[in-house]
């Protein structure tokens, strides 16, 4: 089912009915790189704990565009300013070469393998084969012609801004500073997880999912399902539809934070009757999987309510376009989507902890990892019920279109989790990117 040529408007008033093309369409796939990923927008490359040292690097994706963060070397007078994180793409300037192979390691420089053009950490290039040309007696056989400056020839370099050990990138020189990017409703619920604390890196998962890149983006913007989706939340009350929570957005609505708080009582009938994920008799063999222990820095001011205080057990964090971060009671991580075409992403987890961590907390916390990732207690759900959407979509359908309308069609923040609230604002702020 492909959107019209001209990627027409959307038929639907408001935000609430998406069209399947929306997430089947490869000529909008491609508006997506170059509006969203390409454009005025930050994008999670990764953690600046990946690259502790200098000439470190990981390759890492800006939509389908390769990158490398590394770690350059800072002049002492600039060391107070500068993190010395770079982001430069992985494609040589000379003949459009993909020349760093390997997924991370330390360099001194970079040289494309093809014709040895060499480049600095930060991808100006440093010097290359011939450019004056060979000697053959009197004469000089080749060169670059005389108006070639090797200053013109680095790799392409990304905009970079690094937030509590938090790299992001962008193509774009306009897009605004990044803690204006986030926006203030959202500022507080970073900075209780990551502000003053250094992180530690605890491993990683990856996966292919068959499903179009948005909808890993609506699946952590989409409160209730966690209750009816997944048996481990809603059996062991992990995450069920009548716990206090919020939901919060940006005032672009394009980014947002589901909190909720796991209820201290027993089991509510009027959430978990009829729902067919509820195993009542399930029992853990091994009960350390639920060995939840509160951390001093869960409790904060409250935003919205100055003079109180708010203890999430839970918030989950979507910074569109690329970004989620997971704290889930004990369990930290970061999920970056990486698109590979209207219908399939990369999802690349990352699990880190603290740098004063004990060392029972850290293995509470991988431990608890178990319940994400590719074959998580409960993220499998997730990536087989994306595979089911993409193939309904898939089977087209004059004007289809999904329905996200609990708690009405706007785009308001809420005190419950009975709503798609986020979703639709997402999708309020897609429309107007997209321009459909």
């Amino acid at each position: 089912m492909n959107a019209p040529q001209a990627l027409s408007r959307w038929s639907q008033p408001g935000s609430s009915r998406v069209p399947f093309w929306a997430y089947t369409d490869a000529q909008l796939y491609q508006r997506e790189l170059d509006n969203i990923f390409y454009g005025k927008h930050w994008c999670y490359v990764g953690l600046e704990v990946e690259i502790p040292q200098v000439g470190d690097y990981r390759l890492s994706w800006v939509g389908e565009r390769q990158v490398i963060m590394v770690r350059d070397r800072v002049a002492p007078k600039d060391r107070g300013t500068d993190t010395g994180v770079r982001v430069v793409e992985n494609r040589c300037a000379h003949r459009g070469v993909r020349f760093c192979q390997q997924p991370h390691g330390t360099a001194r420089s970079f040289v494309c393998p093809y014709h040895q053009w060499t480049y600095k950490l930060n991808g100006d290039l440093a010097g290359l084969p011939f450019k004056d040309g060979v000697k053959d007696g009197e004469c000089v056989n080749g060169g670059m012609p005389p108006g070639f400056d090797i200053k013109d020839h680095g790799l392409t370099k990304l905009r970079v801004a690094v937030l509590h050990g938090l790299v992001f990138a962008s193509f774009s020189d306009e897009v605004e500073p990044l803690e204006d990017y986030l926006g203030p409703q959202v500022m507080p619920w970073l900075n209780r997880i990551f502000q003053g604390r250094q992180l530690t890196l605890l491993g990683y998962n990856r996966q292919r999912i068959p499903g179009n890149w948005k909808l890993m983006m609506e699946n952590i913007k989409d409160p209730y399902h966690p209750g009816l989706l997944h048996t481990w939340f809603v059996t062991f009350g992990l995450w069920r539809a009548d716990q206090k929570s919020r939901m919060v957005m940006d005032a672009h609505g394009r980014h947002a934070v589901m909190i909720s708080r796991r209820n201290d009582g027993g089991e509510n009938k009027t959430v978990t009757e009829g729902v067919t994920s509820f195993k009542a008799n399930m029992a853990l063999n091994d009960d350390r999987l639920l060995d939840v222990v509160p951390e001093p820095w869960w409790k904060v001011p409250d935003p919205s309510n100055p003079g109180s205080e708010i203890m999430p057990t839970v918030t989950m964090i979507t910074l569109f376009p690329s970004l989620i971060i997971q704290q889930q009671v004990n369990s930290l991580s970061t999920r970056h989507i990486v698109p590979r075409g209207e219908g399939t992403f990369d999802f690349v987890w990352t699990h880190f902890g603290f740098a004063d961590d004990t060392p029972e907390m850290t293995r509470r916390r991988l431990r608890q990892a178990n319940l994400f990732g590719p074959a998580g207690f409960v993220s499998a759900d997730d990536g087989e019920v994306i595979e089911f959407s993409q193939d309904g979509f898939r089977q087209g359908g004059e004007g289809g279109a999904t329905l996200c309308e609990l708690g009405g069609t706007g785009t308001e923040a809420t005190e419950h989790m009975v709503t798609e609230t986020l979703i639709r604002s997402m999708y309020a702020y897609w429309k107007k990117v997209m321009a459909v």
